[in-house]
């Protein structure tokens, strides 16, 4: 059983997350399917299916961003710098074609993790900064190994189409950058039990993820 990780042994709340959430967020990374794409052994159509699931994702985060940047809670995480759609609808536009909107379909697990951000972010402003802290600060942060990969492996341009989504042009100083958000969790406006309902949801994020990785695995098995 795994130990629970309590408040009182972290100083700061992102520490706690960032313990707390260690072996969701690793089996995430070491994915049957992830370790497939980084070492070359998926060819770009695996890449572009990554891609569209994650326009569904990003979709889901950010079609409520407006309204909740209104909310205590969650408006100080809601950053016009950090928002991934219109980026990821330039790559598969360059990936698809113009028309790749009539193809693209989430995947079971994709849809899932879409209908659970729905959730949140109707009913629950801090379990929609746990899954808006899974997603960007991650793409922010181990995304650029992928674009690094992406770029050498299928020849796109650097930080070009293609790879725009792990582009963040509007952040000059990503480690600065995610010292801020850091400090944002920090200071999160909710009790002590609201906390470990918010790292619990991380959990379940980076669970989600390795869900949609899941069937990405299987959609291109053998």
């Amino acid at each position: 059983m795994e130990a629970r990780v309590t408040a009182t042994q972290f100083a700061r709340f992102s520490d706690l997350i960032r313990s707390a959430t260690h072996a969701q967020h690793t089996e995430a990374e070491e994915s049957a399917f992830m370790a497939d794409l980084l070492g070359g052994r998926l060819g770009v159509e695996a890449y572009v299916r990554y891609t569209e699931q994650l326009w569904f994702v990003y979709r889901a985060l950010e079609q409520t961003a407006d309204r909740l940047a209104a909310d205590p809670v969650t408006g100080p995480f809601i950053r016009p710098e950090l928002l991934r759609v219109a980026e990821l609808e330039r790559d598969l536009e360059h990936l698809r074609g113009a028309d790749w909107r009539t193809a693209a379909s989430p995947l079971p697990a994709t849809a899932a993790y879409c209908d659970r951000v729905a959730e949140v972010a109707a009913a629950w402003p801090a379990g929609y900064v746990a899954h808006h802290y899974t997603r960007y600060l991650g793409d922010l942060s181990g995304g650029q190994v992928i674009r690094g990969i992406a770029e050498r492996t299928w020849g796109f341009q650097r930080k070009g189409d293609g790879v725009r989504f792990y582009v963040f042009e509007g952040i000059g100083n990503p480690a600065a950058f995610k010292r801020e958000y850091r400090e944002l969790l920090d200071a999160l406006p909710v009790d002590e039990p609201e906390r470990h309902r918010v790292v619990d949801e991380c959990r379940y994020a980076f669970t989600l993820n390795s869900a949609v990785f899941a069937d990405l695995a299987l959609t291109f098995a053998g």
